[in-house]
């Protein structure tokens, strides 16, 4: 905009000597042109994969006497005749998990990009999960320990596909960014086994899933959910007041605890206003369905109306603690994380493969928070 300075494009330092353009025809036509002393200075850029190839040798000794053969130790990681380092690996790596890329066309690029010269062969990039996650287990043990001292955490659960069968996967996440997925083969209580879930003693934040009640020391509902239901309750339900009249109220009350931030607090006699029109609300739709029955056709606004009567306390603890979110948005936005990676597999042929993808989903979410600079050269030396 005219006034202020434009977000112009980062220069960088030549890698190449500088190239300076001759003068016009003109200047060198006619003497009036003098050098102002200024100088306009443009960069094109590019990028070159270059194949950086080491290769050892080492003599071998042989002894007269005893006839052993003796040579020097090759450094570690060099096994093989031909062994590929921490950076292929981790460029195959991201692009098949991170960047949700097949291994045919991770492959494919790979050799693209050297000129036919790397044929990675897709078994070895399959591996590349399961060596990831069986390399990073300590730090996503020490994650799972700090998680269960945040006084709130979010959970969820998706579905997931395995030869054609459904399983789960959960997703745990604090407000700080520590984050850890579970892959598990049965929902309820058999699938919230061995997440952070079970042994946390906070606040949980979640959809409506019953199960969850059975953890944590208190409960919020996202709210998010309810506001999608209630609008679905007015498209069936037109004649209804309640429906409208709950709606605009949730409303109200989260735009009302977004604008109070810390170290302030909200206002009690607002807080039990906003609890007494709930009621009221209630009371308006205990009428109504008394008046006129829900209809065998559609009863999801009824048994809603029920649930919020049951759970009032569940889903207005937003207002009582700061700290408390009033939707599960974080839990949804990072399980949309593997359900990018389900699109494009469609349907995973092992279990395993699914548990060391949320393994490694989990430690790449930490990492970009802890190292938002370079996350590449963080994998290329876990894979050493």
């Amino acid at each position: 905009q005219p006034g202020h300075p434009g977000h112009r494009r980062k220069k960088q330092e030549p890698t190449q000597p500088v190239i300076l353009l001759p003068a016009p025809e003109k200047v060198l036509e006619e003497s009036d042109f003098k050098k102002t002393g200024r100088t306009i200075i443009k960069q094109m850029m590019g990028i070159q994969v270059l194949l950086n190839v080491v290769e050892y040798h080492a003599d071998i000794y042989y002894n007269t006497k005893t006839g052993e053969r003796v040579h020097a130790a090759f450094p570690d990681g060099v096994v093989d005749e031909v062994n590929y380092d921490g950076s292929i690996r981790a460029f195959l790596f991201l692009l098949n998990n991170d960047c949700c890329v097949s291994i045919d066309k991770s492959r494919k690029f790979l050799s693209d990009l050297t000129g036919g010269k790397l044929n990675i062969s897709k078994g070895m990039i399959s591996k590349l999960s399961r060596e990831f996650a069986l390399k990073t287990v300590p730090e996503r043990r020490a994650t799972y320990a700090d998680m269960l001292l945040s006084p709130v955490m979010h959970t969820d659960c998706t579905n997931a596909k395995e030869n054609g069968k459904s399983c789960h996967v959960y997703v745990c996440a604090v407000p700080d960014g520590k984050v850890l997925y579970f892959a598990r083969e049965k929902k309820g209580h058999e699938g919230i086994k061995g997440t952070v879930t079970e042994d946390y003693q906070g606040i949980l934040v979640h959809d409506h899933d019953v199960t969850f009640y059975n953890y944590g020391a208190d409960h919020q509902e996202c709210l998010a959910h309810v506001l999608r239901y209630l609008k679905d309750s007015i498209e069936n339900e037109p004649d209804r007041i309640w429906n409208k009249e709950m709606r605009s109220l949730l409303q109200e009350m989260i735009h009302f605890r977004n604008g109070i931030q810390l170290p302030h607090k909200p206002d009690p006699k607002t807080i039990s206003g906003f609890e007494k029109r709930y009621q009221a609300v209630l009371e308006t739709a205990r009428r109504e369905y008394g008046d006129i029955p829900a209809n065998d056709y559609y009863r999801d606004g009824y048994n809603l109306f029920l649930r919020m009567e049951k759970y009032m306390r569940n889903h207005l603890l937003f207002l009582h603690d700061l700290r408390v979110p009033a939707t599960n948005n974080e839990a949804e936005r990072l399980l949309r994380n593997y359900k990018r990676k389900q699109a494009q597999a469609v349907t995973f042929r092992s279990f395993e493969s699914i548990d060391y993808l949320c393994q490694c989903m989990s430690m790449l979410v930490l990492m970009r928070r802890e190292e938002p600079a370079n996350i590449f050269d963080r994998v290329s030396r876990i894979f050493g």
